[in-house]
């Protein structure tokens, strides 16, 4: 018996959708995560912690780390550590709350981070950002703040 794909014509919408986007972030995530791997030794996981930490101006207090990132609170504090051990981020006491700590990249933080978001953005050019454009790019923000906001129904 021959087999044969579905199409999506005969998959409901909302199936379609939601398989897209598992597709998309799969495989874009695991172009981007052997890219940075290969040219900085940096897995994805440590380049999402230092995207947010390079996206903010002051230190960045470790719990909201964990609630920005799509990592569990003990996985980005073992990414901060490793990071921490390779003289990529310090921790600092925080001067609002004496109980928690800050993290923000070191002068070397910066540059790799410089080097490893220009390997992300050539790594995801031909298979995203090339093909989409400004409206795409913007609808896709949309769907993700609005997935986001109810964060999966918790």
């Amino acid at each position: 018996m021959a087999k044969r794909k579905l199409t999506q014509t005969e998959m409901p919408a909302a199936d379609h959708a939601f398989y897209g986007l598992v597709w998309a972030g799969t495989v874009l995530t695991e172009r981007v995560d052997r890219a940075l791997s290969k040219a900085h030794d940096l897995p994805v996981s440590w380049f999402e912690v230092m995207l947010w930490l390079a996206s903010s101006p002051d230190p960045v207090p470790a719990s909201v780390l964990g609630n920005s990132t799509m990592l569990s609170r003990s996985q980005v504090s073992r990414v901060v550590d490793a990071l921490q051990s390779r003289g990529l981020v310090v921790r600092t006491p925080s001067a609002r709350d004496a109980r928690s700590v800050e993290v923000s990249l070191t002068p070397e933080g910066h540059q790799l981070f410089q080097e490893a978001d220009a390997t992300r953005r050539s790594c995801l050019a031909p298979v995203f950002t090339d093909l989409l454009d400004e409206e795409d790019l913007e609808a896709l923000s949309t769907v993700w703040k609005k997935l986001k906001a109810n964060k999966g129904g918790q």
